[in-house]
């Protein structure tokens, strides 16, 4: 098979024939139909995850079909169409994983960065934590929920999102344009803050009522304007410090919440913090229970990306291009 391997830190991706590997026990091989081509794949490349292991597969927004089950396995089926997530297992016993919070678990394995991923014709992954597609979904469309659309649905979860809620969501890339149609199929209301008011026109269509272009306008006192400003605050945005910009437009008991940041620190004024009751909060990702129900409400809201198929040779460059800023929408790899 085909596969595309992270030899090392800051070293370049390369592409190379390999076995097509057997599962063990209480794995399963999937044939694999797309893989979405990620940040974190880019940041794997970087060295910025001291914890992970080399060579290996990236890739971790991956859709593809059952084939052959390991030793132990009765779910899923051969044939089954499934889904693979950031998270690759955990260890099962502690509290976090008895309780259904695997992605906390001190012990998890994060695919395509600890274990093989995406980037091949196939996959070996744990029975217990790929989850079954909805019918009718695009896999290929699909393969960015399994990464961003699970932060994006988790995250307005985690933050408290609801009926009539008034949520502010900052960038509108891969996960933020999730959260946004999400937030508005929720019954939210919802803001969007982006760097220039070129963007105002696409939130809108996502469902925004409001746009705030920070090149123009401090969004934090846009959002104050905003009915006494926003409930929640989500970053959707690689950078901390676009974050602790917005915080002086939470409402009281509102929550910031960070699914994207940067390497600078948080850093936030204490007393309005207190004389507001405001809390901060970060999530990341969600566990196999968190992508069944965003799978499920993308599938019934008939919420997908927009996507751009690639081959496996195109990932390389996608890459590069994601490294120097000249990339521009999701780009998922498909195999035939």
């Amino acid at each position: 098979m085909r596969a595309a391997v992270a030899t090392g830190p800051n070293a370049p991706l390369a592409l190379d024939d390999r076995d097509v590997p057997e599962p063990g026990p209480g794995e399963v091989l999937v044939k694999v139909t797309a893989c979405g081509v990620c940040f974190s794949d880019l940041n794997l490349l970087q060295g910025h995850y001291p914890f992970a292991r080399f060579p290996v597969v990236p890739g971790h927004e991956i859709t593809g079909v059952v084939t052959a089950a390991g030793e132990g396995v009765t779910w899923p089926e051969v044939g089954t169409a499934v889904g693979a997530q950031f998270l690759y297992d955990s260890c099962g016993h502690c509290d976090y994983c008895v309780r259904g919070d695997q992605i906390l678990c001190p012990s998890k394995r994060i695919t395509g960065v600890v274990t093989d991923g995406g980037y091949a014709e196939y996959a070996v992954l744990k029975a217990g934590y790929v989850t079954p597609l909805p019918a009718g979904l695009d896999p290929v469309a699909a393969a960015p929920l399994m990464c961003a659309g699970l932060t994006a649905f988790n995250g307005l979860r985690q933050g408290g999102a609801r009926a009539g809620a008034r949520i502010a969501v900052i960038g509108a890339g891969g996960i933020g344009a999730l959260a946004i149609r999400y937030a508005a199929a929720m019954g939210a209301r919802v803001a969007v803050i982006g760097r220039s008011a070129h963007g105002a026109e696409q939130a809108k269509n996502m469902g925004a009522e409001l746009y705030v272009a920070t090149a123009e306008t401090d969004p934090a006192q846009a959002l104050k304007s905003w009915d006494g400003g926003a409930d929640l605050i989500l970053n959707a945005a690689p950078s901390t410090d676009a974050a602790a910009a917005a915080l002086g437009g939470l409402a009281p008991d509102g929550t910031l919440l960070l699914c994207g940041y940067g390497p600078e620190p948080l850093v936030l004024p204490t007393q309005p913090m207190v004389l507001n009751r405001l809390h901060v909060a970060a999530n990341p990702s969600g566990s196999p229970h968190d992508l069944r129900d965003t799978l499920a409400f993308s599938a019934a809201h008939d919420i997908l990306p927009d996507i751009t198929p690639i081959t496996l040779d195109d990932a390389p460059a996608t890459l590069d291009a994601m490294a120097a800023g000249t990339a521009h929408g999701r780009r998922v790899i498909t195999f035939s």
